[in-house]
């Protein structure tokens, strides 16, 4: 009998000790959730603002963006854009709320106020918007800065200290996609910047890599874009055919009739074609064993993250200031199509060097997944939200930073470089070229 009663006890002192636990459990819960954000968490109102959805690389990137953030219930989106919803343009999930500045019109800032919108991702370049938004109370602006510094110096040389980056002094939060500007440049002219990445179109852990055997070359992106300068790329085939006369190259573009002239002109019709606009180049990667980008400037490049994710090897021309920029990339500094056949030809002739510029490229893009940019993204939203600097500081102190050695190193090229593709200024210091002020 007694012991009865003693196991009686001491299993109703078990179940107490258990109900114990499972509210503790559900108190640090609820008290974990509210350390986050110190609010109710399902209210936060994100407010993303682009143009459009349609074509851009930008566009894209705004799209994948709120894809991403909105597997996270702690935000509410709204997309503001000037043109609306477009036939074809990127996908976005339909719980994302609209706000059509034109139907309507009204302005960014109507949109804002209409919806309380708690944080803007704005993506744009108009100055006298950007110092209209850094006077609001209530909503906190972060700018989605997609260009680079380099880009701008060498198009815009002589209207470049009027440019962005003088504004963007003063703003709270910028969003670098470059590490020695964001490392060193940003904060060197005093823009309190982030380094993040941009999303990517394909998800690294779904692809089956390309197996690098067809000789085939693949370009892609805006053929109407001058900075893209596929005539490099196109120049250069008609050397390497003469040693590969099996490689073709595919440019994954809407035809741009100035290169259509010029593979006329080369003689290349049987081996560059245009294949048109496509948002799923899934097919076009898996069948190329390299990836060619002459362009002139690239803020972050996804076409570079794409290649990289199905493991095909790219040649660059004087992008090392990507983030992007290492394993499995041969960089050049010459602009010239003889040197980007040369080591095409190097590519292409030997299968071992291909496979490990390969493994190398796609292996980089583990420090880039989607995944790991969302969780990025998350943590600053929540941190600009609770207007939390020690956080923010915190998640900048976690970039993967770049070594004195190779940040000088890169900003020595660039100069090199400018001088090059700007000879008039011969007498330009390393000096001024780094702080624009020429």
């Amino acid at each position: 009998m007694y012991k009865t009663y003693k196991k009686y006890y001491f299993d109703k002192f078990c179940l107490i000790l258990i109900l114990l636990l499972i509210f503790t459990i559900q108190y640090n819960r609820s008290n974990s959730k509210q350390n986050i954000s110190d609010i109710n968490v399902d209210i936060i109102k994100i407010g993303y603002y682009c143009h459009s959805l349609k074509y851009g690389g930008v566009e894209r990137v705004m799209a994948l963006l709120i894809n991403y953030l909105s597997r996270e219930k702690i935000f509410v989106h709204y997309l503001i854009s000037e043109r609306g919803v477009l036939e074809d343009e990127y996908p976005i999930p339909n719980s994302t709320r609209r706000i059509n500045l034109k139907y309507p019109r009204r302005s960014v800032f109507d949109a804002i106020e209409e919806n309380h919108i708690d944080i803007l991702i704005y993506n744009f370049y108009n100055s006298v918007e950007i110092q209209k938004l850094n006077k609001l109370n209530k909503t906190k602006i972060i700018y989605y800065n997609h260009s680079t510094f380099f880009y701008w110096i060498y198009l815009h040389v002589y209207n470049f200290k009027n440019s962005i980056y003088r504004i963007y002094k003063q703003c709270d939060y910028v969003i670098s996609l470059i590490p020695v500007e964001n490392d060193y440049l940003f904060k060197k002219w005093g823009i309190k910047s982030i380094l993040m990445d941009n999303p990517s179109t394909i998800e690294y852990d779904s692809v089956i890599p390309s197996d690098l055997t067809q000789k085939n070359i693949i370009m892609i992106g805006r053929s109407d874009d001058p900075i893209k300068r596929y005539n490099l790329g196109i120049e250069a085939m008609e050397k390497i055919i003469k040693v590969i006369p099996e490689c073709k190259m595919n440019i994954v573009s809407v035809p741009n009739d100035k290169y259509v002239r010029l593979i006329k002109k080369l003689n290349l019709s049987d081996y560059v074609r245009f294949v048109g606009f496509h948002k799923n180049v899934e097919l076009y990667f898996k069948n190329s064993s390299l990836h060619i980008l002459p362009s002139l400037g690239e803020s972050y490049a996804m076409v570079l993250s794409e290649a990289k994710i199905f493991g095909v090897p790219s040649i660059i021309c004087g992008l090392d200031y990507l983030a992007l920029a290492k394993g499995g990339i041969v960089i050049i500094y010459d602009d010239n199509p003889e040197t980007i056949a040369k080591e095409a030809i190097k590519i292409l002739s030997d299968y071992k060097y291909r496979i490990k510029l390969g493994q190398d490229s796609r292996l980089s893009m583990k420090r880039h997944t989607n995944q790991l940019i969302a969780n990025r993204w998350v943590k600053l939203l929540i941190s600009v939200y609770k207007g939390d600097n020690t956080l923010i500081q915190a998640l900048s102190n976690n970039e993967e930073k770049i070594t004195d050695i190779e940040r000088d190193k890169i900003l020595k090229n660039q100069f090199r470089l400018f001088l090059r593709r700007k000879p008039n200024f011969k007498k330009i210091t390393f000096e001024n070229f780094i702080d624009y002020s020429f």
